[in-house]
């Protein structure tokens, strides 16, 4: 018998899964990144990027889309 899988979704994400759902390219995460548009956090060597972080990010494009 299979069991649901109930697993949360994950609370940091790759550059690669950011560029993916803002639809752009690495280099443009990285640029997010690099300006300070876009928080992230370094764990050993891999850049992530919170959840929350990115929620933030597009909640401001939304505030200066409506200005």
């Amino acid at each position: 018998m299979d069991l649901p899988d109930h697993r949360a979704p994950p609370l940091l994400l790759t550059v690669d899964q950011v560029a993916a759902r803002l639809q752009v390219s690495r280099w443009t995460v990285y640029n997010l990144i690099r300006s300070r548009e876009l928080a992230s956090v370094t764990i050993g060597r891999s850049r992530r990027i919170s959840q929350a972080a990115l929620h933030e990010y597009l909640a401001r494009l939304s505030e200066e889309g409506s200005a």
